[in-house]
């Protein structure tokens, strides 16, 4: 599934404030889409945006540590620096506002939106038919950005729960095979894509290789080899594809 044009602009806009500000009219004219990637940019720039200089300061001491990853965390604090130097703490971009604008996108008609919503535990429906029928509609809809938002709630966040998908579901490799299908799908995974920024940037975990995508820091680095072929099935039976055997 190919990228729509205003998630493509997401990725590769240079000021998100400025992105967010062409966004706005489009969704309050309710536009599922534009409401949603609006709460895309709010996520990506929330911990710079709510702390400028805090987290100008905090880049530079990571940087001053020397340490192992230190070099890629400073390269992508300093992306989201940059992306979204324009927003302030006034513009209050709180886990809560966002919540509640993805909300509004979900219930618009927005499927990545109603996804994510399920994996941060706050769901339109609490009732397990819900969550099932919400996890067939994102197989379904091949949508990467729906698989990406419900991926981690098909981790170890799932563990015990019914599902038509319990073979990509309640495990660590199942969460990060539903990401790696979003990847197969059409997400942008690439080495600066706001997916590995956000990893690094925010959770420190950054590949050693600054040209190296998601997929493939995955397969480097956080599935032991024996686990390789089981992830692979996932992501096979999550996009629909047939893996040869050899």
């Amino acid at each position: 599934m190919a990228q729509s044009p205003l998630r493509q602009q997401f990725e590769q806009a240079r000021d998100l404030y400025s992105f967010a500000q062409s966004l706005r009219s489009r969704a309050d004219a309710g536009e599922p889409e534009a409401i949603w990637l609006l709460t895309r940019v709010y996520d990506y720039c929330a911990n710079y945006a709510n702390a400028p200089v805090d987290y100008g300061n905090d880049t530079r001491a990571i940087e001053s540590m020397k340490l192992r990853t230190s070099a890629a965390m400073v390269a992508a604090r300093s992306r989201v620096s940059s992306r979204c130097a324009r927003f302030v703490p006034e513009d209050d971009l709180s886990f809560s506002m966002i919540l509640v604008k993805r909300v509004e996108a979900a219930k618009s008609g927005s499927l990545p939106a109603e996804a994510s919503l399920l994996a941060a535990g706050k769901p339109l429906e609490k009732t397990e038919e819900y969550r099932n029928d919400l996890v067939e509609r994102v197989v379904r809809s091949k949508d990467p950005e729906a698989y990406s938002a419900l991926s981690p709630g098909m981790g170890i966040a799932s563990s015990g729960r019914s599902s038509g998908f319990t073979r990509a579901a309640g495990t660590q490799f199942a969460e990060l095979a539903w990401q790696l299908a979003a990847c197969k799908l059409g997400q942008d995974c690439s080495a600066k894509g706001s997916l590995m920024t956000s990893y690094c940037a925010n959770g420190g975990i950054c590949s050693q290789d600054p040209e190296q995508d998601f997929a493939g820091f995955v397969y480097d680095a956080a599935i032991p080899r024996q686990g390789a072929q089981v992830v692979e099935e996932m992501v096979d039976s999550l996009t629909g594809e047939k893996r040869m055997v050899q």
